[in-house]
């Protein structure tokens, strides 16, 4: 638990680009907040995006933010986040490889962390429109250190990967929370 016990509001990213994509994320959500620490806040709409990095071939993936406020310390939660992610099968082969379940903390209140372990707010998280956009679809004033979520979606190197996942791909999959 951190350190006062009060709630703290963090965002995280969820991204998937490896089997029933959409119901991995539903059910992540629902594995995220499902104890007494971590209440939902939150969720963004879902997008459709185009891989960043890593190997060449990579299915789509399709992204999404939630807000959560939490009890736990940082490294709780990043554990919690682990958990759920080995539970949905992640495996850690190849960097920015495809995978079943990617979760990243992407700020904890006003947290500033250099760890290695633990990086905060997230270090690449600004330059990303698969984490901006639709962080900023979920809070159009939301706020990464110091700047404008949206501003910094509509910047991002990668927001010409960025689409609204088609309705018919979306209905083949389960419904998100």
């Amino acid at each position: 638990m951190n350190a006062t016990g009060a709630l703290t509001r963090v965002i995280l990213a969820l991204g998937s680009n490896l089997g029933e994509r959409r119901g991995t994320l539903a059910s992540a959500v629902g594995d995220l907040v499902d104890r007494p620490e971590v209440r939902l806040v939150d969720v963004s709409p879902v997008v459709s995006t185009k891989p960043v990095g890593g190997p060449e071939g990579q299915p789509d993936f399709l992204n999404m933010v939630i807000a959560v406020d939490t009890t736990l310390d940082p490294y709780e939660l990043l554990a919690h986040c682990q958990g759920v992610e080995l539970a949905h099968h992640r495996e850690r082969t190849v960097r920015w490889g495809a995978r079943t379940l990617d979760i990243d903390i992407i700020s904890y209140g006003d947290l500033h962390s250099d760890d290695p372990e633990l990086t905060l707010p997230h270090p690449r998280a600004a330059g990303r429109a698969f984490v901006m956009y639709p962080w900023s679809l979920m809070d159009p004033g939301a706020m990464l250190a110091g700047q404008p979520v949206v501003e910094l979606a509509a910047v991002a190197g990668d927001m010409s990967g960025i689409g609204h996942a088609a309705m018919d791909e979306l209905d083949e999959e389960s419904p998100l929370v």
